[in-house]
């Protein structure tokens, strides 16, 4: 069974939340995660997407979604995974990847 195509959306800023002292950026995050996917899971259907909660946003999703980020109801970074969430603040690889193969991605080394 070929794994479906996923959208992985991380939610950030520029300044670290104030609660996530010592842990990286919004940005660095999000590069860091979509190394760390390529890699375990190299052919993945995989769109990355990362949305800065601090400039104009169009989809009205994505800013519902900042709102709520700007409100405190969640931590940034916020990881998505076709609209569910995963992981906010300090983000950790083993969440991601539990919910990847819960959509059917299996590791080169598994598979």
């Amino acid at each position: 069974m070929k794994p479906q195509a996923l959208n992985i959306e991380i939610y950030g800023a520029d300044i670290v939340c104030a609660s996530c002292v010592n842990a990286p950026s919004s940005k660095d995050t999000y590069e860091w995660l979509q190394a760390a996917i390529d890699r375990k899971f190299p052919a993945n259907e995989v769109t990355f997407t990362y949305i800065d909660i601090e400039q104009p946003i169009e989809n009205e999703k994505q800013q519902d979604i900042a709102n709520r980020i700007a409100e405190d109801e969640f931590f940034y970074p916020l990881v998505m995974i076709n609209e569910e969430v995963i992981g906010e603040g300090y983000i950790q690889l083993k969440p991601v990847y539990a919910a990847l193969e819960k959509y059917g991605y299996v590791s080169e080394k598994e598979g």
